[in-house]
């Protein structure tokens, strides 16, 4: 079989030919590309011949994939994914993703953000360069507030173990209770009773045609005005703009967000970029070196099954 790589891991390219030694030790070839394009017909010259398609979080539109026609697999290095065009499962094409690798990553970016909407970091560091200090900012602890965990799958849980770790209260919201959830503490409730309760809401959906705007206008106006929103999970899980409007209207406290209706660039008239006390990331979270080692590792063994005939977890 053909497997290719076609975007960068962000990882060294030694490691990238560490990992492919099992695939050609098997006697299949393996073709890497190390500069990353968006440009379709260049996606379709790199991809067209593969049987196993190795891709991160850069886009496969449906015209390229409607192009394909020996790709059994496409092997996503990401947790989601979404931005992979539709065409793949019509075709009758296998996906699979790195699920697990940036748990930590994000569950950390979530508790920073958390901190920085709590204790102005980003404002006291531009306030203490400034010729004329404006002063000093009282912020507020996450010990004994009440954090709503709205997805409690493996990020959701990691994220919840480190908010347990500041004395923080759990609830939360997901599909099914998870038995691992109670054994941190967590207590399940509805969506609308989580809102309406909690300090601090972290969202940790997957984004698809029924989560898209799971917090909708009616439900944000729900949260306590001294409440936070932090999402690192996906922005249209969020009516943003309505986001934008409660934040400055004094409804909702603070926001952290690393997660847009679009990846950065983000347009300047957009209205988050102007909302009160909003705290933004440019899509980060899944962003350090210790997961993007993970995810490489992941993504390979992966296609090593697949190759295998061992592969069963498919999305």
């Amino acid at each position: 079989m053909l497997v290719k790589l076609i975007e960068p891991l962000r990882v060294p390219k030694d490691y990238i030919d560490e990992l492919a030694q099992p695939i050609k030790d098997k006697g299949h070839e393996f073709v890497y590309y190390d500069e990353k394009t968006t440009d379709p017909q260049e996606l379709y010259e790199r991809s067209k011949d593969a049987d196993i398609l190795m891709i991160a979080n850069n886009p496969l539109p449906n015209e390229v994939i409607e192009q394909l026609d020996k790709t059994q697999l496409i092997n996503v290095a990401f947790t989601g994914i979404d931005h992979v065009g539709s065409q793949a499962r019509e075709k009758g094409i296998n996906i699979s993703n790195a699920a697990g690798y940036s748990d930590q990553s994000v569950a950390e970016l979530v508790i920073g953000l958390t901190l920085d909407v709590y204790r102005s970091i980003s404002q006291g560091n531009t306030d203490i360069r400034k010729e004329e200090f404006p002063g000093m900012i009282q912020g507020r602890e996450i010990k004994g507030k009440t954090v709503g965990i709205i997805g409690t799958g493996k990020i959701g849980l990691q994220t919840a173990a480190l908010f347990k770790a500041f004395g923080a209260k759990l609830i939360g919201y997901n599909r099914t209770e998870k038995e691992e959830a109670k054994e941190l503490g967590l207590e399940y409730r509805g969506l609308d009773e989580l809102l309406k309760e909690s300090d601090i809401v972290s969202v940790h959906l997957l984004l698809n045609d029924e989560t898209k705007g799971t917090l909708s206008k009616e439900k944000l106006a729900l949260m306590k005005e001294t409440a936070i929103l932090i999402n690192c999970a996906r922005g249209p899980i969020i009516d943003n703009d309505a986001l934008a409007a409660l934040l400055n209207e004094g409804k909702i406290s603070g926001a952290g967000l690393d997660v847009f209706d679009m990846e950065p660039p983000i347009p300047s008239d957009y209205p988050l970029l102007q909302a009160k006390n909003a705290v933004l990331t440019p899509h980060v979270a899944y962003l350090t070196d210790e997961a993007m080692v993970n995810r490489a590792k992941i993504v390979f063994e992966n296609t090593v099954k697949f190759l295998d005939d061992e592969l069963t977890d498919f999305m």
